[in-house]
């Protein structure tokens, strides 16, 4: 029987309940998902990669088809050594298509083998990303059931160790 294999990257700086409805949903379609965090040194991330691994592991036990794993380079290369024929790319808006569109070519180009999946949020988290997260978060706002617990946990740990840092 063949296995339908497919790869969820991105940066998850922090994961949403965007990102998990996605997860949900494509744990469901793909008979293993991986949740790829690409390890990217140009952006200055909230949280360490192993940190974004250790929340997304934790909101994603209940999935038996879900493993979470890192990678930097190029997606396609992750995807074969991942033996994956399939990617899953969330669109919030028209914005996110133009761009989404763009990188699926080009991934078609590199590896014709791999299919690209996009799939939309439910409505309720059409408007969410995780730059709009951090910057509610950091302007005192609260992200309650925008994100999972654990990581308004690890939010609230990050702006205590920081505070504890500039005194």
């Amino acid at each position: 029987m063949n296995t339908v294999r497919a790869i969820y990257p991105g940066t998850f700086d922090p994961l949403t309940n965007g990102h998990l409805d996605l997860i949900a949903r494509g744990s469901k379609i793909f008979d293993h998902l991986v949740v790829a965090i690409l390890n990217n040194a140009e952006k200055q991330p909230l949280f360490s990669v192993s940190e974004r691994v250790e929340m997304i592991q934790e909101a994603t036990r209940e999935f038996d088809n879900v493993s979470v794993s890192q990678f930097d380079g190029l997606l396609v290369d992750f995807a074969r050594l991942q033996h994956a024929q399939a990617l899953l790319r969330g669109i919030r808006a028209i914005s996110d298509y133009e761009y989404e569109l763009q990188m699926a070519l080009m991934n078609r180009r590199l590896a014709p083998e791999l299919e690209t999946v996009f799939m939309m949020p439910a409505e309720q988290y059409s408007y969410l990303s995780s730059r709009l997260i951090r910057g509610v978060f950091r302007l005192g706002g609260s992200v309650e059931g925008l994100v999972p617990p654990t990581v308004i946990e690890r939010l609230h740990a990050r702006a205590s160790r920081d505070r504890g840092q500039e005194g």
